[in-house]
């Protein structure tokens, strides 16, 4: 698989940093860091093309692709990241041209990406043959039986999923592996807080954990949703790890490293 970003804005870098998994990337653990993310592969090598795209243009622009890279490796999978609504437009003719399969469109903020620009450009896409999802938020990502797409969820990328192991009394976490993170990197963060917390605490440790990555998300009301993009990526985050919960309940603890 071959992918090119566009992307404006901190979420982008955290979705880079999280793809290439730098060793500076998480700090869930501060001094006390046991290099766990050492045993996940980082991606950089998969990576074509790193384009961050001014976010300081005028209300309006008359030639999109006139802000748009001169030269655009081809590639398989086309992510954008919060880049500006007009540049948005010029997507489904970049993808075609690079020869893209699929584009990913994250919402994390729908004055960046309102609905109905995404749906239009969605369905431009797929009018060219080119597969699009736009999760809203980007860790709603699930398979979609879509090759190019799934693609990139096989890789360890998109909505939530752990495996979790509970003492036998039940009282406290033991232990928390990601299975699949959030694009932005936030369940690994979320999982180290996790483990030896207090089990009857679990939704107030995933939420003060999931603030203080931070997630990037919206706090404003989405109109689609009738909550804020941040409230969904929590509310998601919670639903992962209870249902990891109900399958490593009860498990005797083994010490592993």
């Amino acid at each position: 698989m071959r992918v090119n970003i566009f992307y404006s804005g901190e979420f982008g870098k955290k979705v880079i940093g999280n793809l290439v998994n730098s060793d500076r990337f998480c700090v869930a653990c501060g001094d006390l860091c046991d290099h766990c993310r050492e045993l996940r592969p980082g991606f950089g090598n998969i990576i074509t093309g790193i384009f961050e795209l001014r976010n300081d243009l005028p209300d309006f622009i008359e030639e999109p692709l006139e802000y748009m890279p001169d030269a655009i490796p081809d590639c398989d999978l086309i992510l954008t990241i919060d880049i500006n609504p007009d540049l948005l437009t010029v997507i489904p003719e970049i993808a075609e041209s690079s020869g893209a399969q699929g584009v990913i469109i994250p919402i994390d903020d729908s004055k960046i990406v309102p609905a109905g620009l995404a749906e239009q450009v969605k369905q431009k896409l797929e009018e060219k043959g080119i597969d699009c999802e736009c999760p809203k938020p980007f860790c709603a990502l699930d398979m979609t039986g879509k090759k190019s797409i799934d693609e990139f969820v096989k890789l360890g990328f998109g909505k939530p999923s752990l495996r979790i192991e509970i003492s036998p009394g039940g009282k406290i976490f033991t232990y928390a592996e990601v299975l699949r993170d959030a694009p932005c990197g936030s369940t690994w963060f979320v999982a180290k807080k996790l483990k030896w917390s207090d089990v009857k605490e679990y939704k107030e440790t995933i939420s003060g954990a999931h603030h203080s990555y931070p997630c990037t998300a919206s706090m404003e009301k989405d109109p689609q949703i009738g909550d804020t993009i941040l409230h969904e990526a929590g509310y998601i985050i919670r639903t992962s790890i209870e249902d990891a919960m109900k399958k490593g309940a009860q498990k005797k603890y083994t010490r592993k490293k």
